[in-house]
């Protein structure tokens, strides 16, 4: 079991030998953490949660009910809901999904991700995107990684711009979707001379 105190909050983790950091929770992971700001009633996804760190973390402040928790591999998902359990946020929703295949969610105020750093860029890819189709306007993406150029462009592309945080060797990107624009004054439509004399 990991024992960890991150940014005075407590967290105590079941972990298995074929999930990702199995030893001690991932600097990238604190990282990130130690640069969002959770308010209380946020709805929270944590993207490919592993045994559970980011969204059980999350919780403490937004409320269990709010966090939504999801990995494709069926032992992560398993240890992330012995973990909400322990760390008493049973009422967290956790469920295995490939990407965002099983999220229902549309309106999700923050989805944060710690994406595998493989060589292919097709799991990155597909969380970026989902993510921007699963934020509320407003809302905002947080992924943390090593690799800094191929994030930084895709993350920008989709999003339309993204802000850069280096910490501890890894790289913090947060994207926000932001609201569409709107025209604020519609077209006058054009009058005849004798007309704008009359009422100009």
């Amino acid at each position: 079991m990991i024992e960890r105190t991150i940014n005075g909050i407590d967290l105590k983790m079941h972990t298995e030998s074929s999930l990702f950091s199995p030893n001690d929770i991932d600097k990238g992971t604190i990282a990130m953490l130690s640069k969002i700001q959770f308010h209380s009633g946020q709805k929270i996804l944590d993207l490919g949660c592993g045994y559970g760190v980011v969204g059980i973390y999350a919780a403490q402040f937004s409320g269990a009910e709010n966090v939504t928790m999801a990995d494709c591999d069926p032992v992560a998902v398993e240890m992330a809901k012995k973990n909400a359990v322990y760390n008493g946020f049973e009422a967290i929703h956790i469920f295995q999904s490939d990407g965002f295949t099983s999220v229902g969610e549309h309106d999700f105020d923050l989805i944060l991700s710690n994406p595998p750093y493989h060589a292919d860029f097709h799991v990155p890819k597909k969380f970026i995107e989902g993510g921007f189709q699963h934020l509320k306007y407003g809302g905002s993406f947080v992924m943390v990684t090593k690799r800094y150029e191929w994030y930084k462009n895709k993350l920008a592309t989709v999003f339309g711009g993204v802000k850069v945080i280096e910490e501890n060797g890894y790289y913090i990107f947060i994207s926000q979707k932001r609201f569409a624009r709107k025209k604020m004054m519609k077209e006058k439509p054009k009058m005849s001379k004798k007309l704008q004399r009359k009422y100009g």
